[in-house]
């Protein structure tokens, strides 16, 4: 809005009387949050379990209104994506990872690269919720899939991908030795994302989420099971950090930055 003023193509009233509505629109089963941007950084997310096709196509439409041309929703099943690609335009969907993306995925403006990286095949859709949620959030994605610890020499062949990473997000179930694996080899921040992928004694993910809050890699944080839009919005907030931390000439040499 600041840069159609700037423009010329904006009034200042004009501006003024939209700062002035409401943070949210109250459209009666949802209060649509318009300001989470300004706040954070980051626009409303859909969570579609739950949600009927006509709430979510009233809540993306709110969004759209505001100037929100991306939505992301998650946990939205099949039959779901179907009926909502009848009543809104721009729907894409991703079906094992569950998640639809209404509008275009932004350029890649974040400090460096995301790898998300899972245990086993079984694994890939949580990871794949990772993936796309950063994606959406505007940073570059690696996958690295099937390079778990049955197989140490497939997580060691990629050691010049995780090791240039800005975060990596380690997605695992069974036993969950991934994270604490890679937590040992790198120098950046790994995000650790347990799945109900395992038989009986694994709890439905449970075995693997208390291996990796017992980690004795340093620098492994986790999220919890299956929570595979946690991990990859977190690994955006750590992506983007140079926002915060430095000024334009003042960014370690260390870091990767695009010069675009």
């Amino acid at each position: 809005m600041l840069e159609q003023v700037r423009a010329g193509e904006l009034s200042v009233d004009e501006a003024l009387g939209r700062i002035r509505t409401e943070p949210y629109r109250d459209i009666g089963y949802a209060k649509v949050d318009l300001h989470r941007k300004v706040r954070q950084g980051s626009t409303e997310v859909i969570y579609g379990a739950g949600k009927t096709p006509e709430q979510m196509a009233g809540i993306i439409e709110t969004l759209r209104e505001s100037g929100q041309n991306t939505v992301l929703i998650t946990r939205l099943s099949a039959e779901a994506a179907t009926e909502l690609d009848g009543r809104i335009d721009g729907l894409t969907y991703h079906e094992q990872a569950r998640v639809g993306i209404v509008g275009t995925v932004p350029e890649p403006d974040g400090l460096g690269t995301i790898v998300i990286a899972t245990g086993g095949t079984s694994d890939i859709p949580v990871a794949e919720e990772a993936a796309l949620t950063a994606e959406v959030e505007g940073n570059r994605v690696l996958r690295l899939y099937d390079v778990g610890v049955a197989g140490l020499h497939r997580t060691l062949s990629h050691m010049d991908d995780l090791m240039s990473a800005t975060v990596v997000v380690a997605v695992a179930g069974m036993e969950g030795a991934l994270p604490s694996v890679i937590g040992g080899l790198v120098d950046c921040p790994v995000i650790a994302v347990p799945t109900s992928v395992g038989y009986g004694a694994a709890f439905g993910g449970i075995a693997a989420l208390l291996s990796m809050l017992n980690s004795c890699a340093s620098g492994v944080s986790v999220v919890n099971i299956d929570n595979g839009f946690g991990a990859g919005f977190l690994a955006s907030r750590i992506n983007h950090m140079k926002a915060k931390s430095f000024g334009a000439s003042e960014v370690p040499e260390s870091f990767e930055i695009s010069k675009e």
